[in-house]
């Protein structure tokens, strides 16, 4: 499935302190996406990794290399990993199809995540996540840790940002947007492990 949509990036209500958007410089940058993964097949309760790796194929630094995690026709109205409930009265619309263990910054999560947070790396936009400047030939690898919560089939939107504020502008040599979409099935069948006569613990998904 081929399916994308440009996500509106909407600043958050936050509390005191220095946006994390301030001074970013205007510009295009070229970048590169050198992987992007997250297993198609799951299983409720499994653990599993969506893992993004941007290159900064330009000559400048790029200001804050951020991926944004969107629903691919709603954009940011549902929450990241989640999906929106039709359903009026409700104090949040969204419900998680996956929980974020770790945020996908490589500092780790630590309070974020333990208090059901959305982890290390996280920022005041909306499903936005940075890693911070990016040097020219560069990498920066963006690994979130996440459990399915919810079963069926559910598509996981994804854009990459050159900045929070809109002023620097990431693209691909092409001039291509950097985005992509993965559609996965979660089936309600839990893992099974079991013990190999090798001593081995092996999981297995039905």
């Amino acid at each position: 499935m081929t399916t994308v949509v440009a996500a509106s990036v909407v600043l958050a209500g936050c509390g005191g302190g220095a946006r994390q958007d301030a001074n970013e410089p205007k510009g295009t940058y070229n970048v590169e996406v050198r992987a992007a993964s997250f297993p198609v097949r799951q299983s409720l309760a499994q653990a599993s990794h969506l893992v993004i790796v941007v290159k900064n194929a330009d000559t400048k630094t790029i200001p804050n290399v951020a991926v944004t995690i969107t629903d691919s026709n709603l954009g940011t109205k549902a929450q990241a990993f989640s999906e929106l409930l039709n359903m009026p009265g409700l104090a949040s619309a969204s419900r998680p199809v996956w929980i974020v263990d770790r945020g996908p910054s490589p500092n780790g999560c630590g309070y974020s995540c333990r208090q059901g947070g959305p982890g290390g790396g996280v920022t005041a936009y909306s499903n936005t996540w940075a890693l911070g400047q990016l040097k020219p030939g560069a990498s920066a690898v963006f690994n979130w840790r996440v459990t399915a919560v919810k079963s069926g089939l559910h598509v996981v939107h994804y854009q990459i940002a050159a900045g929070l504020n809109g002023n620097a502008v990431a693209q691909l040599a092409g001039g291509q947007k950097p985005q992509g979409t993965f559609v996965v099935h979660i089936t309600q069948a839990p893992q099974q492990s079991f013990v190999n006569d090798k001593g081995q613990v092996v999981t297995v998904s039905r």
